[in-house]
């Protein structure tokens, strides 16, 4: 493949700032004298006709030793540094004037830790940009390995065509944290300017599976080689930023092939799709403590009845609710009770689960803040958001609306949504005390809670979730529910998990009516109820 980066350490130079004798050696023992930085840039034209140099790099990256760099900071707050930079530029455009071209020369100095006293590393090429004094950055790049910690990479300019991405001891331009496939990969993106969609390719090409995903916003990368232990995989992130934001564009991924929308959609239609909006709650709820363990596993045996009927003895119909997500409520309302922070841990299926180390976990803590936590680390997060720690799934943590925000934070979709059966015909009620949809309830256990004040013992369902918090019976049109408690804050939320409303007392002659397909929020559990 094309060399995007050409870089040499230059070594035995006494001065590290002395511009001449990083330029070019002195006299003319061309036998013996070492190659400089005028002779790396004469060998290595940026373009040629036959054996004549038609032009040069003009953008050079200078390391220096960090010591050294940071002496002269302490000392004459970068002025030798400063100095370096500008008397290169000048011998630049005095010895290679015809080959530039109308580019700007450019130096840029910096320090590093991996030379010893009297090296320096230079970088040019294809590779190599410097941006100008006032030019705005138009995307930043970062990556992960789980899709929950992200590492910030480098950003890419309006007029930099190429960056090169790859790991410690390569050719790349920039260094990715993390990198998994070792010296001889990279990842090129190709930058057309702001009106034009990046383009991402793996150097060497047949070497590497790189796909988008417009669900979570970025690249999965696979190495098609046999390794054992599986494949490493790594996410890659370009992100426009605010002062460049317009219209995502499309992507292009491994090699030279661009995704394409699924069929039956237009690439606008792809564009403007956007993940479902979560929204808030309104009411108070109780404190008691039940800490009662559950099966996380549904008791889904056809036929079953969960109550007492005035059904005759024909055939009874049976209706689905499924828990579809989890509520993070803001703890901060809840200081008196210690809690210091709740925990929905998830393991590689992507079910939540206390056992074990988890893939990925989401935290609230008493500050209301939002963290995503894996075997890289803890990072705050936002929502909207998408996560992919696993390949085969993905979680979306949806923000609160403005409706439901006073009491939750976020909420986080379930990869593998939790189901029931219920009998038709029948009143039912849903809560802490109730045994019906027990198997739904997943924090009912006091694994998912930290306190401040030590051990947690009480279940985690005591924060928003009353003893009895709402009834429910089925009918032609949809579910009838019935608020049982008055501080238990029930929301509607249609099918694609948006605010309806807000559910007040209910008396047995006008319970609210919830059409199938759509969504009760009572708790922590965003419960789906379905014909």
């Amino acid at each position: 493949m094309p060399i995007y980066v050409q870089h040499q350490v230059l070594g035995r130079i006494p001065d590290v700032f002395n511009a001449e004798a990083i330029w070019q050696a002195p006299g003319l023992a061309l036998f013996s004298r070492r190659p400089l930085l005028r002779d790396l840039l004469e060998r290595s034209p940026r373009e040629h006709k036959g054996r004549a140099a038609t032009r040069c790099f003009s953008h050079v990256t200078l390391m220096l030793p960090q010591e050294e760099v940071d002496d002269d900071y302490h000392l004459t707050r970068g002025a030798r540094a400063r100095d370096l930079a500008q008397t290169l530029t000048a011998l630049h455009q005095k010895d290679f004037g015809d080959l530039l071209g109308g580019d700007q020369v450019r130096y840029d100095v910096v320090g590093t830790s991996s030379l010893a006293p009297g090296e320096i590393e230079v970088k040019f090429g294809h590779a190599v940009y410097l941006p100008a004094a006032d030019e705005k950055i138009l995307y930043n790049v970062s990556v992960s390995r789980d899709s929950a910690i992200w590492h910030p990479v480098c950003p890419i300019y309006p007029n930099q065509r190429l960056a090169l991405i790859g790991g410690e001891g390569g050719e790349a331009s920039f260094v990715a944290s993390g990198w998994p496939f070792g010296p001889d990969g990279a990842i090129l993106v190709i930058n057309d300017g702001p009106d034009a969609p990046p383009v991402v390719q793996m150097r060497p090409k047949d070497a590497y599976d790189c796909r988008f995903d417009p669900r979570s916003g970025c690249y999965t990368i696979k190495s098609t080689r046999e390794v054992p232990g599986g494949s490493p995989r790594l996410l890659l992130k370009i992100a426009r930023t605010a002062a460049a934001a317009a219209t995502p564009p499309a992507h292009a991924a491994a090699g030279d092939t661009i995704s394409i929308p699924a069929a039956g959609t237009t690439r606008d239609a792809a564009r403007s799709a956007k993940p479902a909006v979560w929204q808030s709650r309104i009411d108070g709820a109780p404190l008691d403590q039940t800490a009662v363990p559950v099966s996380h596993k549904p008791a889904n045996k056809p036929g079953q009845n969960f109550g007492e009927s005035d059904a005759t003895y024909a055939p009874v119909s049976q209706q689905r609710v499924s828990l579809v997500a989890l509520a993070l409520p803001r703890l901060s309302r809840y200081r008196d009770t210690g809690a210091q922070s709740l925990e929905l841990p998830f393991n590689r299926s992507l079910a939540l689960s206390a056992e074990g180390t988890p893939v990925i976990s989401f935290i609230v803590d008493a500050a209301d803040e939002l963290y995503a936590c894996t075997a890289d680390g803890r990072q705050r997060i936002g929502a909207p958001a998408t996560f992919t720690p696993v390949d085969s799934h993905a979680i979306r943590l949806l923000p609160a609306a403005p409706q439901m925000a006073d009491r939750y934070r976020a909420v986080v979709c379930l990869a593998r949504p939790v189901g029931a059966v219920v009998a038709n015909g029948a009143r039912f009620t849903f809560g802490r005390n109730s045994p019906m949809l027990a198997a739904l309830r997943l924090l009912d256990s006091p694994a998912f809670m930290k306190r401040a004040d030590g051990p947690n013992t009480a279940s985690a369902d005591r924060i928003g979730l009353s003893r009895n918090a709402f009834s429910f019976e089925t009918s032609a049109k949809g579910y009838k529910i019935g608020r049982l408690s008055a501080t238990q804050a029930l929301y509607h939320l249609d099918d694609k998990l948006e605010f309806v409303a807000s559910i007040g007392d209910a008396s047995t002659d006008v319970p609210y009516l919830l059409p199938h397909g759509h969504h009760l929020v009572a708790g922590h559990y965003v419960l789906r109820f379905d014909a």
